[in-house]
């Protein structure tokens, strides 16, 4: 079992190494290096789905730090494959409860699932696009508790988070 976990650690870091490499080619206006990421997208949420019902959520404590990081990458990018979100997001809502996984990861992971079915958001992490300069989130449930409630998992408020992506 050790090395196993070993072995799934190491894959776990290099899938994310592989997305993190390609992640340009998300909004390429190349169409086939946008095929690229979705092919890689694709075949990672697959994988993650097999080890999820293998080892159910890989916590850091199974998998270690940076390959429970990389687990989440894989199911925040998992864009159309809505079952791995959602399997994800139940699994890690559970290990979030037992203190095994961060509020954080979860709430961005929550956002981007609620997002990918067309429903709003909670935390206004998931950003639709850019308008003369200014970040427009999807829009949220509760846009007037968005900052209390990125508080409560450890987010920065709204308008520094937004800051990131704005145009300088």
């Amino acid at each position: 079992m050790a090395q196993g976990v070993a072995a799934l650690a190491v894959e776990l870091t290099d899938m994310a190494a592989a997305d993190h490499q390609s992640a340009i080619r998300a909004n390429s206006d190349d169409p086939a290096e946008q095929l690229a990421w979705r092919r890689l997208t694709a075949r990672h949420g697959d994988r993650l789905g097999e080890i999820m019902d293998e080892y159910g959520w890989p916590t850091a404590e199974v998998v270690g730090e940076e390959a429970a990081r990389a687990a989440w990458l894989i199911a925040q990018h998992a864009d159309r494959q809505l079952d791995v979100q959602r399997r994800a997001l139940q699994l890690m809502e559970q290990a979030v409860s037992a203190g095994s996984a961060g509020p954080r990861e979860l709430a961005l992971l929550r956002d981007r699932t609620l997002v990918n079915e067309g429903r709003k958001q909670v935390y206004g992490t998931q950003i639709a696009g850019v308008k003369d300069g200014s970040p427009i989130p999807w829009p949220c449930e509760e846009p007037e508790r968005m900052d209390e409630l990125r508080a409560e998992v450890g987010l920065e408020p709204f308008d520094a988070y937004v800051a990131k992506f704005a145009m300088s």
